[in-house]
């Protein structure tokens, strides 16, 4: 621990320093993953010994601290309003829409179940009737599997941002299966909350108007994404506030997991943490 390195605006975060060691680290934005980044390293993931070791630093100092960024942890949420009672809590904007995201591709994956199990059907009956099993293909090449196989990657890119290929295959794709489009514009629309809205009233306004979207679509897997949205929503709209994200945490567990391959693994934990401290403490 290094309360000197405390700032206004920190950073929390879980990495794993070996393959079954979980750490939990704050860092402060104001290091940019140098020396000094380095505020605490706790060898738990449990709220109640984190918040222990926190809370040694003196509550003058904790104090100070303005402003706290994570992903959508609740253990993460409750440790800040613990140690840091006068900070504004930051809910990651990336690890929101990779939830939206991830919402997309089940909707993709449930209909490629569907596909293989029938494919796999239509293979036994022409095996079983002594037939060669032809798959209708569409005009880009694809038969259907393939079509929502290959179609990982286009669901996750503005229409703007589309090769020509990848054009033919989502035109295809949402006209075989329209729920799949529809899943993909509830998701370019909540991309778009975060790129438009000017302010946190607006952004409040904007991400209403996305909740009526989905209950309108009533497309299962987005009810449960929008509901797990709306329980972090005050933390999510504060990024509004300065436009904060825990970027700089992912940064630095990048670094951790750089330097731990430079290194060749971690055999002494304590000399790894011990290095760890010289270099960014």
């Amino acid at each position: 621990m290094y309360e000197k390195n405390i700032g206004e605006r920190l950073s929390i975060d879980e990495t794993s320093i070996t393959n079954d060691e979980l750490y939990t680290i704050v860092t402060n934005k104001a290091g940019h993953g140098r020396k000094g980044s380095l505020v605490a390293m706790v060898e738990d993931i449990k709220t109640s010994p984190i918040i222990e070791v926190l809370n040694k630093i003196p509550a003058s100092v904790r104090n100070t601290v303005k402003e706290v960024t994570l992903d959508m942890s609740n253990a993460m949420d409750c440790v800040i309003r613990a140690s840091f009672p006068n900070a504004s809590i930051v809910t990651d904007r990336f690890h929101v829409q990779q939830l939206v995201s991830e919402a997309v591709q089940e909707t993709r994956m449930a209909f490629r179940r569907e596909v293989m199990k029938e494919q796999t059907e239509a293979i036994l009956l022409d095996k079983q009737e002594k037939r060669i099993y032809q798959p209708k293909l569409y005009d880009n090449g694809d038969t259907k599997k393939q079509l929502l196989s290959r179609s990982y990657h286009v669901l996750f890119k503005p229409q703007s941002k589309r090769a020509q290929r990848q054009t033919s295959r989502a035109n295809i794709l949402f006209k075989e299966f329209p729920s799949i489009e529809h899943a993909y514009n509830l998701s370019q629309t909540f991309r778009n909350f975060y790129e438009t809205s000017i302010d946190k009233q607006q952004a409040k306004v904007n991400l209403q108007n996305w909740y009526n979207k989905v209950e309108q679509e009533n497309i299962d897997v987005f009810t449960v994404t929008a509901e797990s949205i709306l329980a972090h929503e005050d933390t999510i709209l504060n990024y509004f506030n300065n436009r904060s994200t825990n970027a700089s945490a992912e940064s630095f567990n990048a670094k951790l997991k750089g330097f731990r391959a430079l290194v060749r693994g971690v055999r002494d934990i304590k000399f790894f943490l011990f290095r760890v401290g010289k270099l960014y403490g």
